[in-house]
């Protein structure tokens, strides 16, 4: 009997960024590949969040990894890998919304409506997440962009203020209202 065949994603598993960073660095097309495969999803989540659509996140979340490869010889820390993207992603973004024409309302098409993303969502939350993504639809841009980075992004208050280029008192403060109108609009839900 042979042995058993190992995938390579399950080998990564338990590398760390650190090491997976340096061998991606040296050349290691599966090591990157594994740090794709651990940080893709959350990623590839946010940007269809902040544009309001999946193929925008798609694009812009692989536009991401692609600048990654480039200039991850930059990058000091390959433990700071995950930040790193998050921000570089919240960049592309914002520039990508930025660019793209403005709806009735003033705000980018793209994003004017809110939408979540509702693929492979049990039915039960699929009611739900149609009204967070009205609820988060009717932010102003900045409260909303503010929420999304922090609640789905993981991104501090001064990386957000970085990234929107907003004092952080401005960014506190967009903060507590996005929350109070979504603690106040989602009470049915909860």
């Amino acid at each position: 009997m042979g042995e058993p065949v190992v995938e390579q994603e399950d080998v990564l598993a338990d590398v760390s960024d650190d090491v997976l960073v340096q061998r991606a660095v040296d050349g290691d097309t599966d090591a990157f590949a594994g740090l794709i495969g651990r940080h893709g999803p959350q990623l590839r989540a946010l940007m269809t969040r902040l544009t309001g659509s999946q193929a925008e996140g798609d694009q812009l979340a692989q536009e991401t990894f692609y600048q990654a490869w480039r200039e991850l010889p930059q990058l000091e820390e390959g433990a700071a890998l995950r930040g790193w993207l998050l921000r570089s992603g919240t960049r592309l973004a914002l520039t990508h919304l930025r660019s793209t024409r403005p709806s009735d309302d003033g705000r980018p098409a793209a994003a004017a409506s809110g939408d979540l993303a509702e693929a492979d969502v049990p039915d039960g939350r699929r009611a739900r997440l149609a009204a967070l993504s009205r609820v988060l639809g009717a932010l102003p841009e900045n409260d909303r962009h503010c929420w999304l980075l922090r609640e789905m992004g993981g991104l501090d208050y001064d990386e957000i203020a970085d990234q929107l280029q907003l004092p952080v008192t401005d960014v506190r403060g967009c903060l507590a209202r996005a929350r109070a109108s979504i603690y106040t609009r989602m009470e049915e839900w909860r």
